[in-house]
């Protein structure tokens, strides 16, 4: 039961890193000309005030309908 518990936790991580790391390049390409001007804590936070709902609302939910073959086994 543990065992697979550790591979569910990792195969979460993996939807997570697929979901994070394209959102987080696309927001950083269209925003990052206006982001650069502002002190790194207010960028991260406009980055992480867009990223967390689209992650949490969108991309997340639809890796985990798309791979849930995957994840269930």
């Amino acid at each position: 039961m543990e065992n697979k518990s550790k591979n569910e936790k990792h195969k979460m991580a993996v939807i997570i890193w697929l979901a994070i790391y394209p959102l987080i390049t696309v927001l950083c390409h269209f925003l990052g000309e206006y982001l650069q001007p502002l002190p790194t804590a207010l960028r991260t936070l406009v980055l992480t005030l867009i990223a967390v709902p689209v992650m949490v609302y969108f991309l997340v939910p639809l890796l985990s309908r798309l791979l849930g073959t995957w994840l269930n086994k």
